[in-house]
């Protein structure tokens, strides 16, 4: 009467046939996103879209190989595209803590660096040597001897008039002396004092009235020296001029085409005279005689700081930041001590990734970019504003430095950011400017159909991936087992999972089996070995579950039949790994109107849909039993030994048919477990985790023995779920354990009960004799009892 519900042995699993698919040449990368036509299509949109606001949200699971898939695509997208420009930061001579940027073509960057490099070696070459020319000796010997002429033409006046007052007129240095003279010779002091008072006072007369004179003849002598002074400047800035001209005039011929580095070059000769006259005069180098210190000078004045520099066929950048911190994404300016205070200059820039990827793509974490501080609201401000600006975040706060504030540099960048669904859908709901910054959603499937060509490319992404990581070839046998695996991971005959790199990984692991022992391909045995060890290595858990089921700590029976007792199917899930077991299910059933009670509800373990799932059952029941009374009844239902959270509704079926047999006393048989969850009206309903479920009773079956009357129930709609393991198959193919599919509650009475569910007649009642039947009787009885309670207590 069942035996239409088994499901045949060849349902049970996908086996790939090795002849369907044929293994490729190792070949170029290609830049098809695997089965995920939906979101390379928004990939390609995204990228082609150069309208400000189009930048891309990666959604998807971890694990699907969104990154490598997006870095791959990226790769051949870029690699068509010209490289960014060059952006370097040079000094701000008029305002050093507002150093100035300035653009190069791509390539220029270190080209530009060695070219300043080597006209800074040419003016150490040309200063101060340029001033031990003869050419320049001659013309300030000529402008000193003017000087000169003028003073002494002034000292010979004083001296004449000296003369005639018998007055001698001594020069030393810039000292002038008189002296009186006797007899045309110059007295010293003594002789001096030895003259009479009347000598005395009138030489002291004539040195008043020479002094007088030599301040009236000396009156333009602060002109004459400024005169000089300022020819001899004139002359040393002709002099650094015609030595420097040569030197500027040929890197500005080099950069004609270049506006910032013409600009530069033109601050750089003005300022760079200044610096001569300060450090590189002969009057100056005694005092820095070190050629390494005056080199430190001019390199930390006039080297420009490359921030970004890429090759002119290298194409568009393509920047992850794994660590994306405001410091990381937007640049710092760096600090040193000097004297135990702390300086910077321009040179200390550091450049982020928003520079490096300038031109091209940035690829980041939406988790982490929510989780820095600082980092959203900077990136939604840099994309808006459309240029980088690298500042303090923490200025604001109160918490300021003294620092630089460099110029702005024009974005042009293309963000992608990589994140959940949770983390796409809180950001579209919560942030107003999300959806005008990121515009474009390349949503990642968790399931890839299984298609010939989705085969195809799978079987060369194994292929490729196993040749880079260095591994050993795979068979034709291995890869039709990965392919079986991925389904299986998906739980769908029909799909691949997205999780292609738990695929890879196995590959790894596989690898790794074979090394030592004289196998030169990686074959189905060593993918089998992989797996089965992975299971192991997460196993603990559910084996010491086992065990306390085998020895009787944990109560489920396998042979026999019994009363308001049934055999349920959960899945557990513990880290990274997921195991099924069986639980008993045990209903009670009095009278009363208190209705069906959730004990684990009760208990405030049961979660919200594992509520609703027995909520359900009143629906059921009144719809399919009550319609000619009303329904009351007491009942309560317990997940035994169940002492964590219980969520899901995948225990539905299984509780309605325990509360059946505690309501009609019909015995369930204990060799069966059950999962599915049903609608009010005895619809059985797709559940997860088919094949862990189904694994777990059958490990319990197995220890105590198979015999051919254990089975397990699942709903219809999970056939198409089913990839189960061999030993489940060959068990079943033997005849030792049985899997059926249902579709409503009637047939998985008759299997649990063997008896007949009965359905309604034209009249609306159920024939005699059946389940059915008996459960309206029950219940009808219950409901007199309540009606006639409520009537003795009116009384």
């Amino acid at each position: 009467m069942t035996e239409h519900l088994k499901v045949p042995v060849a349902s049970l699993t996908l086996n790939i046939e090795t002849d369907s698919f044929v293994i490729p040449e190792i070949s170029k990368q290609c830049d098809t996103i695997l089965g995920q036509s939906r979101a390379q299509s928004a990939l390609e949109f995204g990228v082609a879209m150069k309208n400000p606001g189009y930048n891309i949200f990666v959604m998807g699971a971890p694990g699907t190989g969104r990154l490598s898939m997006i870095t791959n695509y990226l790769a051949h997208a870029a690699e068509k595209q010209d490289a960014p420009p060059s952006y370097a930061y040079v000094d701000n001579f008029e305002n050093s803590r507002e150093p100035i940027s300035i653009q190069l073509h791509a390539g220029q960057g270190q080209k530009f660096t060695k070219d300043i490099e080597q006209l800074i070696d040419n003016l150490l070459a040309t200063f101060p040597a340029v001033f031990e020319s003869p050419a320049y000796q001659q013309k300030k010997s000529a402008i000193e001897r003017r000087f000169n002429q003028q003073y002494n033409a002034a000292i010979d006046l004083v001296d004449k008039k000296a003369e005639a007052m018998s007055v001698a007129l001594y020069r030393e240095s810039d000292t002038i002396t008189f002296l009186p003279i006797r007899d045309n010779k110059a007295l010293d002091e003594d002789q001096f004092t030895m003259l009479s008072q009347p000598d005395r006072e009138a030489f002291h007369k004539h040195t008043e009235e020479l002094e007088v004179y030599l301040g009236n003849v000396l009156l333009e002598l602060p002109q004459w020296r400024r005169t000089m002074v300022d020819k001899t400047r004139q002359l040393d800035i002709e002099t650094i001029g015609n030595a420097i001209d040569p030197l500027f005039d040929e890197l500005n011929h080099s950069y004609q085409n270049t506006d910032d580095v013409i600009t530069y070059l033109a601050e750089f000769k003005k300022d760079v005279e200044n610096t001569i006259t300060d450090f590189l005069m002969p009057s100056r180098v005694q005092e820095i005689k070190d050629n390494t210190t005056k080199r430190l000078i001019m390199t930390e004045q006039y080297m420009p700081n490359i921030l970004v520099d890429y090759k002119q066929d290298q194409g568009a950048p393509i920047i992850y930041e794994s660590h994306p911190t405001y410091q990381n994404l937007f640049g710092r300016i760096e600090y040193m001590s000097d004297q135990g205070a702390l300086i910077t200059t321009y040179r200390r820039i550091c450049s982020g990734s928003l520079h490096k990827a300038n031109g091209g793509y940035l690829i980041l974490d939406a988790e982490k970019i929510l989780t820095y501080p600082f980092v959203w609201e900077g990136l939604k401000r840099a994309l808006k504003a459309g240029k980088i600006e690298i500042e303090s975040p923490y200025s604001e706060f109160g918490v300021n430095t003294i620092t630089l504030k460099p110029e702005v540099i024009p974005l042009n960048v293309k963000v992608i950011l990589v994140g959940s669904r949770d983390i796409y859908y809180l950001l579209e709901a919560m942030d107003s400017e999300f959806n005008e910054m990121f515009r474009v959603l390349a949503d990642f499937d968790s399931h890839i159909r299984l298609t010939e060509n989705s085969i195809e490319q799978f079987v060369n992404l194994m292929v490729k991936q196993a040749s880079d990581s260095g591994a050993l070839p795979l068979t034709k046998a291995a890869i039709a087992r990965l392919i079986e695996h991925s389904c299986r991971l998906s739980e769908n005959q029909f799909r691949l999972s997205a999780r292609i790199n738990d695929s890879l990984e196995i590959i790894g692991e596989a690898n790794l089996l074979c090394t030592g022992v004289g196998i030169t391909e990686i074959d189905k045995a060593q993918i089998e070995l992989a797996l089965s060890a992975k299971e192991a290595r997460s196993g603990r858990i559910a084996e010491e579950i086992l065990e306390e089921m085998i020895d009787g700590t944990i109560l489920i029976d396998t042979e026999g039949e019994a009363i308001g007792k049934v055999n349920g199917l959960t899945v557990m899930e513990v880290g990274g790994s997921s195991f099924g077991a069986p639980a008993r299910i045990t209903t009670t059933v009095y009278p009363g109107s208190r209705g069906i009670v959730d004990i684990e509800r009760e208990a405030e373990l049961g979660q919200a849909i594992h509520s609703k799932g027995v909520m359900i059952l009143t629906g059921y029941l009144g719809n399919s039993y009550a319609q000619e009374f009303p329904l009351a009844i007491s009942a309560s239902i317990a997940l035994e030994q169940s002492y964590g959270y219980v969520d899901g509704d995948s225990a539905s079926l299984a509780e309605l048919c325990c509360l059946i047999s505690a309501l009609t006393c019909t015995p369930i048989r204990q060799g069966f477990a059950i999962t599915g969850s049903i609608n009010q009206y005895g619809e059985v309903q797709a559940i997860g985790g088919v094949n862990e479920k189904i694994e777990g009773f059958f490990k319990l079956c197995q220890a105590r023995g198979l015999n051919g009357q254990h089975g397990a129930i699942i709903p219809v709609s999970n056939k198409r779920n089913l990839m189960l393991k061999q030993e489940v198959i060959n068990a079943v193919e033997q005849g030792l354990f049985s899997i059926y599919t249902v579709s409503n509650v009637n047939e998985t009475i008759e299997l649990l009960m063997g008896k007949t569910a009965g359905c309604l007649d034209k009249e609306g009642h159920y024939p005699e004799g059946t389940i059915n039947f008996k459960v309206v009787s029950r219940l009808k009885e219950i409901s007199d009892m309540a009606s006639d309670s409520e009537d003795g207590d009116d009384e």
